[in-house]
C-alpha cells in the first residue's frame, strides 16, 4: 500500500491515502522505518509521529499521522508505504537557509530588517518556507507605503544550493518618499483654512520640511489630524460637525499626494442641563466643584474631557483608582443644546499589597521607602503616588521615575505599585596638578557623593593647594537623621588665600570655620533649618593692598602691625597690618519647595530666606539676610519660562565698621549676570579692582527651549534675560580713577580722587541676554553661555570705571 501527500495538495493525498486505506484491510504496525532524512534526527519524527508499533492503522489514523508530520513545518513531502507488517515512512525535508541577503534598503537599517526576519524563521541555518518569503514581502512593502515610498519595488530570489540548502536575496528598489503637495477641508465656511491646518502634523513642503519630515504621508499622521480637526470644532461648540471619510490620491509618478477632507460643520450648541448620577462616594459638593461646563456656556467637549479627569482624580484620592466618569451628551436640535450627565461609578477601593521598585542597583531599599507618600497597606492614592514620584526625582542620584499600578489576580481590590527607577550620577570626582608663574606648583581635586554607600547622604571633600591659595574643606549630610525627618549637615573648612597675585588687590586672608546646621521640615513643602557656625580669622594687608582693605583691617578685631624689610638694609620698606578675630555665627532660614526634580526642574516654585547673625561675643559683629526665588511656568505645551531672583544684604552691628571683607558680595559672570566678567560688577577699590558691596539684586529670566525627551534630565538649552548688580551703603567710601588733580563738584576744589556713591540704583543694574545650554557630565554641571550686554559703560573718567564684559562664558559647577 502507497499513501503519498505533497506540499501543493495535501488535502488530495490524504484523501487518496485514505481511499486506499479504506480498500485495503486495516493491519497491526510491526515495525516503523524512516526514509529521506538529513539534518533531522529519526527520534524527532518518532516524537511527533502519532503511531507507535503494535497500533493498528487505519484511514483515520493515516490522516492524524500525516497531519501531525506537515505539522512541525520540517517536510515539503511526506509518503506512507507498507512493507509486510512495517510502517515505511519517507520523507523530503524542507531545505535549510544557507545564506540570506538584503541588498538596497536605506530608510530601514539592515539590522532591523535582520532581526524582524529572523523573528519569523528567516535566517541563516533555519528551515526555508516559500509562505513565510512571501509574507515577509509584503511586511516589507508595507512599512515602505508608511514611510511615503510608494514607488518601493521588492524583488526576492531564491537560489537552490548543495545539501538541500537554498541561498535567498531581497532586493529593495525604495524610490522617492512621496510628498504632500496639497491638503483641502472641503466644507469651511466658519474658519479659515489655514488656521485649522495650523495644528496638522501633516502639511505641504515647507523650508524645515527637510528637517520635521511633516510633509511625508503616513496613515497614522492623518488620523491624528482628523482628531484635531474634529476637536477643533467640538472644542467651540460645533456639536453636530461631521466629518467625512478622507480621499487619499497619489500622483502616477507615486512622488505626489494629494489629500481632501470633507467635513460638515453644523451650528454652535449652547450647554443645556448638567448632572451628576451613580453612586457618588465622596460629597457631590466635592465632585460639583470640579465641573468645568455650566449651563449657558458654549459647548466643549474639552472642557467634559476635562471634567471627567478631575472627577477621576477626585476619586482616585480616596483610594478608588478604577473608578470610571462616563459623560453622556444629550443634543436639543431644536434649541441647539446639549445637556451633559456624569455617570459615576467608583468601582471598590483599591488597597496596596505591595510597593517593588525596580531598576536600582546602589540605592538602599530604605532611600526610597523613605520619600514614598504612598503606603503599603493603605489605600491606593493617585495623589500619594504622584507626590512620591517628585520625591524620588527630587532625589539628585534618581534621573527619572515611572510608576504602574498592577491588579493582584484573584483579588478585587488589591494592586501592587511597581515603581521604575533610573539611577543617575550619584557622584563627581576631579582632580588635576598645574604650574603657572603666579601660583608656581598647583594641586587641586573634589569629591562629592549624594548616595555614599547606598544611604542617601552625601559628602564632599575639595582640595586645592598652590604657592598662595589653599583651600581644604569636607562636609557630611545626613538628609534624615532621625526618622521625623530631621536633617544635619556637619562641615569644616581651612582657607588660606593671598591675593598678591590675582585680579583683586593686595590682601591675605586666613580662615577656619567649624558648622552644624539641622534641618526640620514643618511639612510636605515647607521647610526650617538652624545652625551654628565657630570661625577664626587672621587678615592681613600691605602697602599694595587697597584703601579700603587696609581701612577695615585697621579698624576692626585684634590688629597688629609689622614692619617689612624687603631689600635687607635694615630700613622697613613697608608695614603690614594684620587683624585676628573669632566669630560665632547663627543661622536660621525657611525654605518652601515644589519643584519636581532638585536637577533640571521645569515646574513648581522655591522660595529660600536665611539669615546670619555674628554673635556679640566676638570682636566682630554683622548680620547678613539672604532670599532666593525661582519658578517654572509652562508656556503653552512646548515651552518653559523660568524666573529667578537673588537678593542679598549685611550690615555690621555693634562698633564694626562694616562686614568682614571675605563676606561681601559679588556679581557678574555665569552665576549672575551673564555677559560681564565673573565677579568684577559693583564697588571697585582704588585700584580699580572688584571689592564687592553688602547688597546684591540679581533677577534672570529664562525660556527653556525644547530638547528630545531622552535628554531632558542631563541638558536644557534656554534663551535669558539676566538684570543686576552689587551696591555698597555701608561706611566703607570708594574713589574714582587717579587722573591727576580735578575738581569733583565744580567748586573749584581739587582733588587726587573722586568719591564714587555705589549706592542702590534701578539705573545702575546691569542687563544682558544671550543663550545658554547645561549639560550634566561625570566633572559637574557644565554651563556655557553666550551673551551681550544691553547697557555697558564704556566711560573711563575720574567719577567711572568702564565694564568690563565677556561675551562667551564657561563654568563647572558640581550639580548635587
Amino acid at each position: 500500500m502507497l499513501l503519498k501527500s505533497g506540499v501543493i495538495a495535501p488535502l488530495l493525498l490524504i484523501v487518496a491515502a485514505a481511499a486506499h486505506a479504506a480498500a485495503d484491510d486495516e493491519f497491526t504496525v510491526g515495525d516503523i522505518k524512516i526514509e529521506g532524512l538529513q539534518r533531522i534526527s529519526e527520534g524527532t519524527v518518532y516524537n511527533y509521529l502519532p503511531v507507535n508499533i503494535g497500533d493498528k492503522l487505519d484511514t483515520i489514523r493515516v490522516q492524524e499521522a500525516l497531519r501531525a508530520l506537515y505539522g512541525t513545518g520540517f517536510f515539503r513531502d511526506v509518503e506512507f508505504r507498507r512493507d509486510g507488517a512495517t510502517l515505511v515512512v519517507v520523507v523530503l525535508e524542507r531545505p535549510s537557509i544557507e545564506s540570506f541577503d538584503i541588498k538596497g534598503n536605506k530608510d530601514i537599517k539592515t539590522e532591523d530588517l535582520q532581526k524582524s526576519m529572523r523573528g519569523v524563521g528567516l535566517a541563516v541555518g533555519k528551515t526555508f518556507d516559500r509562505s513565510t518569503l512571501e509574507d515577509v514581502k509584503q511586511y516589507l512593502t508595507d512599512q515602505y507605503f508608511s514611510r511615503g515610498k510608494y514607488g518601493v519595488r521588492i524583488d526576492t530570489k531564491v537560489e537552490e544550493s548543495t545539501g538541500n540548502r537554498v541561498k535567498i536575496e531581497i532586493n529593495i528598489r525604495e524610490g522617492d518618499r512621496a510628498r504632500i503637495r496639497r491638503i483641502n477641508i472641503v466644507g469651511v465656511t466658519k474658519f479659515k483654512e489655514k488656521d485649522l491646518l495650523e495644528g496638522f502634523e501633516l502639511k505641504t513642503p515647507n523650508w524645515l520640511s527637510w528637517y520635521k519630515q511633516d510633509d511625508r504621508y503616513s496613515r497614522e499622521s492623518l488620523q491624528g489630524d482628523i482628531e484635531k480637526l474634529r476637536s477643533y470644532y467640538m472644542d467651540r461648540g460645533y456639536a453636530n460637525f461631521r466629518l467625512d471619510n478622507p480621499q487619499v490620491t497619489i500622483s502616477p509618478e507615486k512622488d505626489d499626494i494629494f489629500i481632501t477632507i470633507p467635513v460638515s460643520e453644523g451650528e454652535i450648541y449652547k450647554v443645556g442641563e448638567v448632572k451628576i448620577a451613580g453612586s457618588t462616594v465622596v460629597p457631590e459638593a466635592d465632585l460639583r466643584r470640579l465641573l468645568l461646563v455650566a449651563p449657558g456656556q458654549t459647548f466643549s467637549r474639552k472642557l467634559v474631557t476635562q471634567t471627567q479627569d478631575l472627577m477621576s482624580y477626585r476619586l482616585g484620592e480616596d483610594g478608588y483608582a478604577f473608578a470610571k466618569i462616563d459623560p453622556v451628551t444629550t443634543a436639543n436640535d431644536e434649541k441647539k443644546e446639549v445637556s451633559v450627565t456624569f455617570f459615576v461609578d467608583p468601582g471598590n477601593r483599591a488597597y496596596v499589597r505591595h510597593i517593588n521598585f525596580h531598576g536600582t542597583t546602589g540605592i538602599n531599599d530604605v532611600v526610597m521607602r523613605r520619600e514614598m507618600r504612598q503606603l503599603e497597606g493603605g489605600w491606593l492614592s493617585n495623589a500619594a503616588l504622584e507626590r512620591s514620584k517628585e520625591r524620588l526625582q527630587r532625589l539628585p542620584f534618581i534621573e527619572k521615575v515611572e510608576y504602574e499600578t498592577n491588579p493582584v489576580a484573584g483579588t478585587p481590590d488589591l494592586v501592587d505599585v511597581d515603581l521604575n527607577v533610573k539611577e543617575g550620577l550619584p557622584g563627581q570626582f576631579g582632580g588635576g596638578i598645574g604650574y603657572s608663574q603666579s601660583q608656581s606648583l598647583i594641586l587641586n581635586g573634589s569629591f562629592v557623593h549624594s548616595n555614599f554607600m547606598g544611604r542617601g547622604q552625601r559628602i564632599a571633600a575639595e582640595v586645592n593647594a598652590g604657592k598662595y591659595s589653599k583651600v581644604y574643606s569636607v562636609s557630611h549630610t545626613d538628609p534624615y537623621r532621625t526618622i521625623d525627618g530631621i536633617s544635619r549637615q556637619l562641615s569644616l573648612t581651612y582657607r588660606n588665600i593671598t591675593q598678591y597675585v590675582s585680579a583683586s588687590s593686595d590682601f591675605g586672608t586666613k580662615t577656619l570655620t567649624a558648622g552644624a546646621d539641622y534641618g526640620y521640615p514643618l511639612s510636605e513643602y515647607e521647610f526650617v533649618h538652624f545652625g551654628v557656625a565657630l570661625q577664626d580669622s587672621e587678615l592681613l594687608t600691605g602697602s599694595g593692598s587697597a584703601d579700603q582693605a587696609r581701612q577695615w583691617v585697621r579698624e576692626n578685631g585684634s590688629t597688629e602691625s609689622q614692619p617689612v624689610d624687603q631689600n635687607g638694609d635694615g630700613i622697613a620698606d613697608f608695614i603690614l597690618f594684620g587683624s585676628k578675630f573669632s566669630t560665632i555665627e547663627l543661622t536660621g532660614g525657611w525654605a518652601y519647595d515644589t519643584r519636581n526634580r532638585t536637577l533640571f526642574p521645569d515646574r513648581g516654585t522655591r522660595h529660600s530666606l536665611s539669615l546670619t547673625y555674628a554673635l556679640p561675643f566676638g570682636s566682630v559683629q554683622y548680620y547678613i539676610a539672604n532670599y532666593d526665588y525661582l519658578q517654572f511656568l509652562p508656556l503653552g505645551r512646548r515651552f518653559t519660562v523660568s524666573f529667578s531672583a537673588q537678593l542679598a544684604y549685611g550690615d555690621s552691628l555693634g562698633d564694626t565698621t562694616s562686614i568682614p571683607p571675605y563676606r561681601r558680595f559679588f556679581a557678574g559672570g555665569p552665576d549672575s549676570v551673564r555677559g560681564f566678567r565673573e565677579s568684577r560688577l559693583g564697588p571697585k577699590d582704588n585700584f580699580g579692582n572688584p571689592y564687592g558691596g553688602n547688597m546684591r539684586v540679581v533677577g534672570r529670566m529664562e525660556l527653556l527651549l525644547p530638547v528630545p525627551e531622552k535628554w531632558r534630565a542631563q541638558a536644557r538649552v534656554s534663551w535669558f534675560y539676566d538684570i543686576g548688580n552689587v551696591f555698597s551703603n555701608d561706611s566703607v567710601k570708594f574713589y574714582g580713577p587717579s587722573l591727576g588733580l580735578v575738581d569733583c563738584d565744580g567748586s573749584g576744589n581739587l582733588v587726587a580722587r573722586c568719591p564714587i556713591d555705589y549706592s542702590f540704583s534701578y539705573n545702575n543694574l546691569k542687563r544682558s541676554t544671550g543663550l545658554a545650554v547645561q549639560w550634566l557630565a561625570p566633572l559637574g554641571v557644565f554651563r556655557f553661555s553666550y551673551a551681550v550686554a544691553l547697557n555697558e559703560v564704556k566711560t573711563f573718567n575720574s567719577h567711572t570705571y568702564p565694564d568690563e564684559v565677556e561675551g562667551f562664558q564657561f563654568s563647572v559647577g558640581q550639580a548635587f
